[in-house]
């Protein structure tokens, strides 16, 4: 087993939880929380035998988790080492880590509010902030006080780069421990000025080609979304001609998952390869090789409509955080560069670091199942529940010749 700078604090974290049941932990990217953490804690006195859920907070990054883990055990996904996602799941009766999602983590609770034969919830990656991983901590908290006995669930969240402090003061003054990691300099480079109008994908190529001809080893590139992959992918191909040295591999939530393996596995010897991904490989996926980070700056990410009632897909600039753990990526494995394709962005024009997104799918389900919603199971009984929010007022728009007045809700 190789050494990982997250080994160093490893007796301090286990004397950590053995003390106290929160504990908050801080690595940069590329130390080996993900896969050294939970084998380091499974066999300690203090979990009784009990299993271990970590959170994760994509698919990719699920699955990808549960193999790294299995293969440091030297077993199949499924035996000790299992992962829950979405449609899918790889777990056995001799499972005692569970790699899952958010959503399969907060309907687990809801079913278990005690979470019984959980000795310890990890919360990977808790800088990725939303609805869905905010309540799960919430509502583990809550089950540990109002109905678990001994042994007492612990909680461990670990990022690489929230504020360890203020969350720690949140978790009833929490320890935080920090890792310095193995992180090498990282140079940043900017691209020229984008022009009003013009798209991302060719700036993007051109960043990539320039790296290709200056720096060593494979590339990777984040992009907003599926569309501007393809396109890209396109243009890359086509510049590239007929060079054998160079792989594109594109690596987003849509593909099986032999194509995502590819992506992530370390280049053939003799080969470079160009990633091609969406923030899905921001965090807790370390890809081998990467050198040269290329960014385009922007995320697509879900926002309600309160018009519409519906959700959609917005393009938005990325958050400070993010792009610290972007720039990460290239860090990990030598003293390399990460290069912008977005606009250079003062201090005041970055995204929140927390993203509120409103989710209303979660609600009914928390209201019927949860024990504190026992009056409010009495008044649905037992019928398809869907609480709404308040209405809000009566949106008047012309569209031409046409008027026409809709409720948003």
């Amino acid at each position: 087993m190789n050494s990982l700078p997250i080994d160093a604090v490893l007796p301090a974290l286990r004397q950590a939880l053995l003390a106290r049941h929160e504990v908050v932990l801080q690595a940069p990217p590329g130390a080996g929380k993900t896969t050294r953490v939970p084998l380091a804690l499974l066999d300690e006195p203090w979990m009784a035998g009990q299993s271990i859920l970590m959170l994760e907070p994509r698919r990719l990054a699920a699955r990808a988790a549960a193999q790294r883990l299995a293969s440091e055990l030297g077993e199949a996904v499924g035996e000790t080492v299992g992962y829950r996602v979405r449609l899918e799941s790889k777990v056995g009766p001799r499972t005692r880590i569970e790699v899952v999602t958010e959503g399969i983590l907060t309907r687990r609770l809801q079913a278990d509010p005690a979470l019984d034969g959980v000795g310890l919830v990890i919360f990977d990656e808790f800088h990725l902030r939303n609805l869905e991983g905010d309540l799960a901590l919430a509502l583990a908290l809550n089950g540990r006080e109002l109905l678990r006995e001994q042994p007492a669930l612990k909680v461990l969240v670990m990022s690489a780069t929230l504020d360890g402090e203020r969350l720690g003061r949140l978790l009833d003054d929490a320890p935080v421990l920090t890792s310095e990691g193995r992180m090498f300099p990282v140079a940043t480079h900017w691209s020229r000025p984008a022009q009003p109008g013009e798209r991302i994908e060719p700036r993007v190529v051109q960043a990539c080609l320039q790296a290709l001809d200056e720096q060593a080893g494979s590339l990777l590139v984040f992009l907003p979304g599926l569309g501007e992959i393809r396109r890209t992918h396109e243009q890359l191909a086509e510049a590239l001609g007929e060079r054998a040295d160079v792989r594109l591999c594109p690596l987003h939530g849509e593909l099986s998952l032999d194509a995502q393996r590819a992506a992530i596995d370390p280049a053939p010897a003799g080969q470079r390869k160009i990633v091609l991904a969406t923030n899905i490989a921001e965090t807790s996926l370390t890809i081998e090789g990467v050198r040269v980070v290329v960014d385009s700056g922007l995320e697509r990410v879900p926002r309600f409509d309160p018009r519409s009632g519906m959700t959609r897909l917005d393009t938005q600039r990325i958050s400070r955080a993010s792009a610290t753990q972007r720039a990460g990526r290239a860090g990990a494995w030598s003293q390399v560069c990460a290069t912008g394709c977005g606009r250079r962005t003062s201090t005041n024009n970055w995204q929140p670091s927390v993203r509120r997104r409103c989710s209303r799918q979660i609600y009914p389900a928390l209201l019927c199942n949860w024990p504190s919603g026992a009056s409010h199971r009495k008044t649905c009984a037992g019928s398809t529940c869907r609480p709404r929010p308040p209405a809000p007022k009566p949106v008047t728009c012309w569209r031409g010749s046409a008027h026409w007045t809709s409720k948003a809700a």
